[in-house]
């Protein structure tokens, strides 16, 4: 049994980390400020032995150290994500995504955890035009939000050679799946996609839908953050690890999987017309990983492509998500 502390766990990616961890029968602390995250993502394991809910927010580092303590490992997924949301308001990205990574940081440091993964960013690789991305070729940071996922890896590099604290950095390839908000200012394409077309809208592609994304159904990110604080492979901690499939889509031929697969459901789909709007400024135009390196160093093997992870989102969608 292990003792996880997972911060923004009543997010997207976190509270389905609560779910895996709590079903293998580890003890799980879920840390989150609801700032973006939903009581309603673990309100079905408030009542479970092993899962301990403690609202609190990381910009504070006492609640940080309260938080990690006797914890055996930290999967820290609290930030404030979106490109435009750090755009429109970089203080606060900056806030949370480094100050509060700095305090979840050190206050790990102070516990002695056994290892600190992180989720980093593909946003990272900024204006780089090679594909794939691969771990050590990076390029200039395009939004203040790759800013901020960018430090933290630097931090995270500098903490573990100075005070030898295990850290993996896991950088997040268009996370999608089960759970993920699709209201708000901020709301990821592919659930926002799926709402508006459940409601007969036109949805609105920025650009003229070209621009490419690696996207990554929930299930491989979990594999990959179960593999980070598994693996008794010294060479494999002490970096970072595309975290994706391994395959690219353009937002035109994603419109089209997730027009086919609603369908099934509502044949009126079919027909409903799509809007190109504007490109969105800190975009990056096309996005693929190479996951050769989490093959080899952490046996990572996705359990979903595009395709069955977006089938299996829909039907989640369309149950749970529809007026």
């Amino acid at each position: 049994m292990k003792k996880i502390l997972i911060t923004g766990g009543a997010g997207f990616i976190g509270s389905n980390l609560c779910d895996h961890f709590i079903a293998k029968g580890d003890k799980v602390t879920c840390l989150d400020n609801f700032s973006t995250g939903f009581h309603h993502n673990i309100e079905h394991l408030k009542s479970h032995p092993n899962f301990r809910l403690m609202e609190g927010d990381i910009r504070d580092f006492q609640t940080c150290q309260q938080a990690v303590e006797s914890q055996d490992y930290i999967l820290h997924q609290a930030a404030l994500g979106s490109v435009p949301r750090s755009i429109n308001d970089p203080i606060t990205s900056n806030e949370v995504n480094v100050s509060g990574f700095l305090n979840m940081l050190v206050a790990a440091k102070e516990a002695k955890v056994k290892r600190f993964v992180y989720a980093a960013s593909s946003s990272t690789y900024g204006d780089s035009e090679s594909l794939p991305k691969v771990e050590e070729v990076i390029g200039k940071p395009l939004s203040p939000y790759a800013i901020t996922k960018y430090v933290n890896e630097l931090y995270a590099d500098v903490f573990s050679k100075t005070y030898g604290i295990e850290c993996i950095g896991l950088r997040y390839f268009n996370v999608f799946g089960r759970r993920q908000n699709p209201e708000g200012a901020y709301a990821a394409v592919i659930p926002k996609f799926v709402i508006q077309l459940m409601n007969h809208e036109s949805p609105v592609i920025n650009g003229t839908g070209d621009y490419s994304r690696d996207f990554t159904y929930i299930d491989n990110v979990i594999q990959m953050n179960e593999r980070a604080i598994s693996t008794e492979n010294k060479d494999a901690v002490n970096t970072v690890y595309n975290t994706a499939v391994g395959d690219r889509t353009t937002l035109n031929l994603l419109m089209d999987y997730l027009k086919k697969y609603l369908s099934a459901y509502d044949t009126k789909i079919a027909d409903i017309e799509i809007i190109h709007g504007s490109t969105r400024a800190g975009d990056i135009p096309h996005s693929l990983a190479s996951i050769e390196k989490a093959k080899k160093m952490l046996d990572y093997e996705p359990s979903h492509d595009i395709k069955s992870g977006l089938k299996e989102a829909v039907d989640w969608y369309w149950k749970n998500l529809r007026k």
